[in-house]
């Protein structure tokens, strides 16, 4: 069986501003991410990643072109419709963690099977076994001020996994985490997030955690110039 592409994005544009104030976020975009896979998205500082898979994760709209998740069209969806597809499909891990700082580490882990209308016990239940795997067992009832940002960290990727999507959209998930706890991080990720009709896209800038992808696309002034399948082949 041909599984569908998780991912596929045509000729993607999107523009901030109007007039002088006109910036060119995105120029055309062309991308595909296979089911069972992890694509990393690499590329310097404000070349459009961020917009990208804000995008693809139904957050923005893009300007033209057509992007598909799993073969749904998000730009022919009505907003009602994205935000349920979305809050049933994909995961988001956030740069800046967008924990509910009223929350515990667990209710915000929790949060989105209760939105889906799960039992507030048993989604707690499986936040705190998620935040075990996560190495925070310790902090399951410590609000997000009292966490370090590698502690937010960890608990915003479990958030975006606790409800098992099928794409998992992951902002630098190991930027506040050291080397070793990073990898950690990754291994964990990979092994939950990704089967053969899942796929999980990484925007980072951590060259620690290129060894982790099965492919990388390169992304410069809005643009996907190149998609490679290793660091080495990233640099020549």
């Amino acid at each position: 069986m041909i599984l569908p592409l998780a991912i596929n994005c045509q000729e993607v544009t999107k523009a901030y501003g109007i007039g002088a104030n006109k910036v060119q976020a995105l120029r055309g975009v062309n991308l595909e991410v296979k089911s069972g896979e992890l694509m990393m998205l690499a590329g310097p500082s404000g070349c459009g990643k961020t917009t990208l898979i804000s995008i693809i994760a139904a957050i923005l709209d893009q300007n033209s072109g057509e992007c598909e998740v799993y073969g749904h069209s998000l730009s022919r969806m009505t907003q009602r419709e994205r935000i349920e597809f979305r809050a049933k499909n994909i995961g988001f891990v956030f740069q800046a963690f967008n924990l509910f700082p009223t929350l515990t580490a667990a209710e915000n882990v929790s949060l989105p099977l209760v939105i889906r209308g799960l039992d507030h016990r048993i989604a707690a239940e499986q936040g705190y076994e998620l935040l075990v795997k996560m190495g925070l067992e310790d902090r399951a009832l410590a609000f997000p001020q009292d966490l370090s940002g590698g502690q937010q960290q960890r608990v915003a990727i479990a958030r975006a996994l606790i409800h098992n999507p099928r794409l998992i959209v992951c902002d630098e998930p190991t930027s506040a985490l050291d080397g070793e706890t990073g990898h950690k991080i990754m291994e964990l990720i990979k092994t939950i997030a990704l089967d053969k009709d899942r796929a999980l896209l990484v925007v980072t800038h951590d060259s620690r955690i290129f060894s982790f992808a099965d492919r990388i696309a390169k992304m410069e002034d809005g643009r996907i110039i190149k998609v490679v399948n290793s660091y080495k082949e990233l640099e020549s």
